[in-house]
């Protein structure tokens, strides 16, 4: 029975291309309902979608998921934490926010706003996985903290643990919302000609832009977004 589980499994990753199995190989294994799964995949893309099908089997209840992805550019750790707190010490939206940066059990504050914080983002870094916790005001800064550290190009994963205070019901209008925020951070996209719509995690973009790469770097920002769980890139250059 799991040997059979084992082999659908494999084949629901085959038959996604991004996933390129063939070049990225990955291990599985399951046991009481639980897969676990543990490789490394070419895109964000990639993990989102091989995370997607192996959750689509019946058989799956819960998925222990250590897929990583690999990096556009090799880092050690601790040039990934500069650039995830620089990232952070920038972006306007952090500004009334504490920044605290944890290292080998040790936390340091990198920023403690003199008049009382509103939000509090913390981050560590181990083997380029940036895992971010705290608390913040709003789903969509929530959000936008995960992007800017899958920006990073060490970046191997991105685990965001932040919490949201008060509570915030999610939504489509919500996600789209933090989709058009990303792309109009990104410098390399021209927001502006691009339209976002979102059902049921899934995000369709639309529009007229410059070139392919344009193309590309849109559609990575919206698989860059918490939460999101397909993208439908319908741009055309």
């Amino acid at each position: 029975m799991t040997g059979d589980l084992l082999e659908r499994a494999r084949a629901a990753l085959q038959s996604e291309p991004r996933v390129r199995l063939h070049e990225h190989p990955v291990h599985l294994q399951f046991a009481d309902g639980v897969m676990t799964v543990e490789g490394e995949v070419p895109s964000v893309a990639a993990k989102k979608l091989a995370l997607e099908g192996l959750a689509a089997l019946p058989e799956v209840s819960a998925i222990i998921d250590r897929l990583h992805v690999a990096p556009a550019e090799r880092m050690g750790d601790g040039q990934i934490r500069d650039l995830v707190r620089d990232a952070l010490l920038q972006e306007s939206a952090f500004d009334e926010m504490s920044i605290l940066e944890e290292h080998q059990g040790e936390i340091r504050p990198i920023r403690l706003p003199p008049t009382g914080s509103r939000g509090e983002v913390r981050y560590m870094v181990a083997d380029g996985i940036v895992t971010l916790s705290g608390e913040m005001p709003g789903l969509g800064r929530k959000r936008l903290a995960g992007v800017l550290a899958w920006w990073v190009p060490g970046s191997r994963d991105v685990v965001n643990g932040i919490a949201v205070s008060p509570p915030e019901e999610d939504s489509d209008e919500e996600m789209t919302d933090a989709v058009r925020i990303a792309l109009e951070k990104d410098p390399f996209v021209e927001a502006t000609q691009i339209r976002v719509a979102t059902r049921n995690r899934t995000v369709t973009l639309t529009g007229l832009v410059r070139n392919e790469n344009e193309r590309h770097m849109a559609e990575f920002d919206a698989w860059c977004v918490f939460g999101v769980d397909r993208v439908e890139n319908e741009i055309e250059v």
